[in-house]
């Protein structure tokens, strides 16, 4: 569905204006927004440019560096396993993974599967910590880069970095889906884009998300965050994330990289589309992807007596954050509400309570990002507005 086949509205008229106004501040260079309730379109719009040097205008079915929108196809790959009884969410990892034991003050600690989807592990990212910090001593990979080594090479350079702290004890965004990814090629006997695309694209009949580029002529061109507007992202490169902190090492080019480690956090490559046919299938249950109760785990919040810096009134499910308070978080969504995003300038949530599924991917780093951009927070607003106004 095109933004002409959808009648005038308030909520159409609200987003319409929050995406004018970034292209218009230059805060963004293309973006796709699809808005669902009850799985049927209440809007869908691609707007701006895929590629502006060329004037190729964004297009609806655009494919995108996903980034850490990855975690959610993976994590919900791993809980499809558990789902089977092949792999247990507070079994230690090592029972797949022999090699993969960090320490914790000189200690040998366990490390379970649901220490790793609600990054309670203890692991840590490259582009949390300064240039001399371990990570990067270490030379580890955080998935975004074209490092040249391979998935068991990053594991075992970050199994010898030693963990921020006790497993189950802090929350620390990281790496940590990574090694679920890893986890899964050794419960299946697979790789890592086999598994996923057995275990979510096939039931789903998803034909174009994977970690390869289906149609390189509908990959978008990835921008970075720059003054007086966006800029092209060079290949590498290294865009500022937070003062005093290494940045984010991204390489475009590591999605024509056949021989690039397949990152569970952070290397998939999608659609709109298909990540809302994915988002809407939890929202409704799991559909024969999950069993319901596998679903409604994924997300309850996981860390309830545990506070994720930065981000109050955010708890974590299995995968992604789950709302706690939303007067704490300064959002207009309804408690229990599902988000994540990636550092490409993606965001999505699911509002169960309103039956709500939306995704809006950019082509802008950091703009773009959930938790990272003023772009993803107009749009909520504007949702709910546009919701409210009509009733």
């Amino acid at each position: 569905m095109t933004r002409s086949d959808i009648p005038a509205s308030s909520l159409a008229t609200r987003l319409d204006a929050v995406i004018a106004g970034a292209l218009a501040a230059e805060r963004i260079v293309g973006a796709v927004v699809t808005v669902l309730r009850d799985g049927q379109p209440l809007y869908s719009r691609a707007a701006g440019f895929a590629d502006r040097e060329a004037g190729l205008p964004m297009r609806a079915d655009a494919l995108f560096r996903l980034a850490s929108v990855s975690k959610l196809f993976v994590s919900v790959a791993a809980l499809a396993l558990v789902d089977r009884g092949r792999l247990a969410l507070d079994a230690p990892v090592s029972d797949w993974l022999p090699a993969f034991r960090p320490r914790f003050d000189g200690e040998t600690v366990t490390i379970t599967l649901r220490h790793l989807l609600t990054h309670t592990a203890g692991l840590g990212y490259g582009f949390f910590e300064a240039e001399d910090d371990p990570l990067h001593r270490a030379g580890v990979s955080d998935g975004m880069d074209r490092s040249g080594i391979t998935l068991a090479e990053n594991l075992r350079r970050l199994a010898g970095v030693p963990l921020l702290f006790a497993p189950g004890t802090r929350f620390s965004y990281s790496l940590a889906t990574d090694v679920v990814g890893a986890v899964i090629e050794a419960a299946t006997g697979m790789t890592l884009p086999e598994a996923v695309h057995d275990l979510v694209s096939r039931p789903l009949k998803l034909a174009e998300t994977g970690f390869a580029v289906a149609d390189a002529g509908r990959l978008a061109v990835p921008y970075a965050d720059d003054t007086p507007r966006p800029r092209r992202m060079r290949e590498p490169d290294l865009v500022p994330f937070l003062p005093g902190l290494a940045g984010l090492a991204m390489d475009p080019a590591r999605a024509f990289d056949a021989d690039a480690f397949p990152s569970g956090g952070a290397g998939m490559i999608g659609s709109v589309a298909e990540t809302l046919a994915l988002l809407d299938a939890l929202r409704r249950g799991g559909e024969g992807l999950l069993a319901p109760d596998l679903v409604a785990e994924m997300a309850r919040d996981q860390i309830p007596a545990l506070a994720i810096d930065g981000s109050p009134g955010l708890g974590f499910g299995l995968g992604f954050s789950v709302l706690r308070d939303p007067v704490a978080a300064g959002v207009p969504e309804t408690g229990g509400t599902w988000r994540w995003g990636g550092a490409y300038g993606h965001s999505w949530w699911v509002d169960p309570a309103e039956r709500l599924t939306v995704v809006a991917f950019t082509n802008t780093a950091l703009e773009g990002m959930s938790a990272g951009g003023r772009f993803p927070a107009d749009l909520s607003r504007a949702v709910y507005a546009g919701l409210k106004d009509a009733g």
